[in-house]
């Protein structure tokens, strides 16, 4: 009998001499692998800033909304200009007194963050938007550390949107679409915990995200500084601002047609619709408004393509503006559409901005 309780009080000392390593284990957060494979959010170095600063994102978002200003430009077309093309034409829009130019990312279009480092560097005073960058061209620590170059490199000038991008194309670059909520916030999160040896900006790059749906508009609001809507009529406005609350950034893309012949205006705005209707984040978002798939056919109804892309002289676009800051918007990019998709629209600018700025 003795020799048993020696032997269990044995086992017993040698349970408590393994409890604490147990118990370190049990607490231990698991590693969670995410699109870049980092992992544990609460010692990343923009996750730790983020948490400790003392402006809010609603700040931030506010501070975003005047140096936008209300009216700004989204456009392709510089895309297709060399360098030295690039560089007039940001410094035109400077002259011409516009705040912000929002340029896009496409499979086969320049890089993002070269294509902003260059413009950025042509101008003084212009904020250059990404709208958007697309997280399925790069993996999350070279989306973050792009961000952070730049923002180091041209302090309020550049703000990084961010965006699931569309099924068709995310698999041309040989990558699965789905479950874009889920995987736009594993993205954010292993942003956050990107590592950089550069110098870091005093904050992080402030962000916006594509938004369409409630979940996404959600989720911007919630770890991020706002939205940035594209292909949608003025009613969205309303409902996205509803799902963002009152603080966040809401920057809405509008197309428009600088001509008051509907034929001309409609043609023009026909050719922007066959682009983005085949896309089912855009045509689920207009169902979710009220439009039908006969809406869609033939590249539009007449109807859909008036409430999309705002046609006619200056006044009427700037109305149509209005429509949108009335609605929530903090500041309208708009889009302006040419008959010649080659041509960029410098022109149709010289005419719109002392209307619309």
């Amino acid at each position: 009998m003795p020799g048993r309780r020696g032997r269990h009080a044995h086992r017993r000392r040698h349970r408590r001499a393994r409890a604490p390593d147990r118990a370190r284990r049990r607490g231990d957060a698991p590693r969670r692998h995410h699109l870049d494979g980092a992992a544990d959010t609460r010692h990343a170095p923009d996750a730790a800033r983020r948490s400790t600063s003392a402006v809010t994102d609603h700040d931030q978002a506010r501070a975003w909304a005047k140096r936008l200003g209300r009216v700004g430009t989204w456009t392709s077309d510089v895309e297709r200009l060399s360098a030295a093309a690039a560089r007039d034409y940001v410094r035109e829009l400077e002259r011409l007194g516009l705040q912000a130019l929002w340029i896009p990312e496409s499979l086969g279009s320049k890089e993002i963050f070269a294509h902003a480092g260059l413009l950025l560097a042509s101008c003084d005073r212009l904020v250059i938007a990404s709208g958007i960058a697309n997280i399925w061209a790069r993996d999350a620590t070279a989306m973050a550390n792009g961000g952070r170059t730049l923002v180091e490199a041209y302090p309020g000038r550049f703000l990084l949107g961010l965006g699931v991008s569309h099924a068709p194309i995310v698999k041309m670059r040989g990558a699965s679409y789905s479950k874009p909520v889920e995987n736009m916030t594993r993205y954010l999160e292993a942003m956050d915990r990107a590592p950089y040896t550069g110098v870091a900006p005093p904050r992080p790059p402030d962000r916006v995200l594509a938004a369409l749906g409630p979940r996404m508009l959600r989720l911007a609001a919630e770890r991020t500084i706002g939205a940035h809507p594209y292909f949608v009529p003025v009613e969205h406005t309303a409902l996205a601002r509803k799902e963002l609350g009152p603080g966040p950034l809401l920057a809405v893309e509008q197309a428009a047609v600088l001509s008051t012949d509907p034929s001309v205006a409609r043609t023009t705005a026909r050719k922007y619709m066959k682009r983005y209707l085949p896309y089912e984040n855009y045509s689920n978002n207009l169902r979710r408004l009220g439009w039908s798939d006969a809406d869609f056919a033939n590249d539009g109804s007449d109807a859909l393509v008036d409430a999309i892309v705002v046609w006619g002289d200056a006044r009427e676009i700037r109305t149509r503006v209005d429509k949108h800051v009335a609605n929530g918007a903090d500041h309208v990019c708009v889009q302006v559409l040419r008959a010649d998709f080659a041509a960029h629209p410098l022109a149709e600018w010289r005419a719109l901005a002392p209307t619309l700025l």
